[in-house]
């Protein structure tokens, strides 16, 4: 089986070859440093790919994330993007989808990540850069005007919310344009609205993934590519049933086994 940490191809890099649009590493690591005691889900990878995906944008031009939490991913963002671009948060704070397990509203929660994320975006010095929307996607929609060069999805994960957010911001990214969605081939619900939004499109072209988080670029696909497009996808479901299976072990209060099976860490995966 994968490990945690595989990653696509296309998105993994070749040792001691820098991309093109790869960030000076003093940068990143600053960058990294100033996310280190940040609470939320993202891992070194996926830093990387949201500072890269950030970095390649021009002044102008906006980015979109969808649930922030006390601000990890959006300290990365604001971090990579040009100045002038938009970087818009959209997260209600409602202390409800906090993490694994954590649907349920509650309002002590609610008002903490909310200072928190202030306080946050504030020590990291790009609170200036981030116009925080806090409301429900869906509500959202209405607040941010405009096309999308950047979307990055990581709102409730069940199965109806995730797809909406794909359908109508999905909508919303120009051609050319990245969405990226964390929890993908992971969390069952994520999965769920990828495989019913996104394995036959011929509007979003899969192009790989850092551990669960999935990125796809807005290409017209014609029937060939679709077919090559869904197969690339379906081709990753091995990657979630692992997922499922670590789950399962860490529910049973069996994480230590999920090491043998290459979860190094004997956490939930993300």
């Amino acid at each position: 089986m994968a490990s945690a940490s595989a990653q696509d191809p296309a998105i993994e890099s070749t040792p001691g070859v820098q991309r093109p649009d790869a960030s000076p590493p003093g940068r990143f690591v600053e960058v990294t440093d100033a996310v280190a005691g940040v609470k939320g889900w993202m891992t070194p990878g996926q830093a990387r790919l949201l500072w890269r995906s950030a970095r390649v944008l021009d002044p102008g031009q906006r980015i979109v994330e969808i649930g922030s939490f006390q601000g990890r991913s959006t300290i990365v963002l604001a971090s990579g993007a040009p100045k002038g671009a938009e970087v818009v948060a959209i997260d209600p704070h409602a202390g409800n989808d906090r993490g694994p397990n954590e649907i349920e509203g509650f309002a002590n929660e609610a008002e903490s990540d909310h200072q928190i994320f202030n306080s946050n975006l504030a020590a990291a010095g790009v609170a200036e850069r981030v116009r925080h929307v806090r409301a429900f996607s869906d509500a959202a929609l209405d607040e941010v005007e405009g096309p999308i060069d950047l979307l990055y999805i990581d709102g409730a994960h069940r199965f109806a919310p995730a797809r909406d957010d794909i359908v109508a911001w999905g909508a919303r990214v120009v051609p050319g344009g990245t969405m990226l969605i964390h929890d993908s081939f992971n969390a069952l619900g994520v999965t769920l609205a990828q495989a019913a939004v996104l394995f036959t499109s011929g509007e979003f072209r899969y192009v790989g993934r850092s551990e669960s988080m999935a990125e796809y670029r807005r290409e017209r696909l014609g029937p060939l590519r679709r077919i090559t497009n869904l197969g690339r996808q379906v081709g990753q479901l091995p990657y979630f049933a692992w997922c499922q299976l670590v789950k399962v072990l860490i529910t049973l209060k069996l994480g230590a086994l999920t090491r043998l099976i290459g979860n190094p860490s004997g956490e939930w995966p993300y």
